[in-house]
């Protein structure tokens, strides 16, 4: 007989619309990295948050909710909001200063 276990998704992360637009105007190359950098990001930081620290970058709040952080390698800096409750990383804010 087998027991089966609560389903626990990972993090998702989730750029909003207007910074998702203007990546798309980025080289290929460039959006690429980006987006595998906000990808390794979800794991890191939900993984940082489940284990009662603190996720990747400088925070921007008191609450422990909104932290900014440069794409290593790459002249993007971004803006990134947990929301723990729906396991998900949210990115308003992507700068190119390239």
């Amino acid at each position: 007989m087998s027991q089966e276990q609560p389903h626990r998704s990972g993090w998702r992360v989730y750029t909003e619309e207007i910074p998702a637009a203007d990546m798309g105007d980025w080289p290929p190359d460039l959006a690429k990295k980006a987006v595998y950098f906000f990808r390794a990001l979800a794991l890191e930081a939900g993984a940082a948050i489940e284990a009662g620290r603190q996720p990747p970058g400088d925070p921007m709040d008191d609450s422990g909710s909104r932290y900014s952080l440069q794409v290593n390698g790459a002249p993007v800096l971004f803006e990134y909001q947990v929301l723990p409750e729906a396991r998900e990383i949210r990115i308003p804010v992507v700068v190119w200063f390239g």
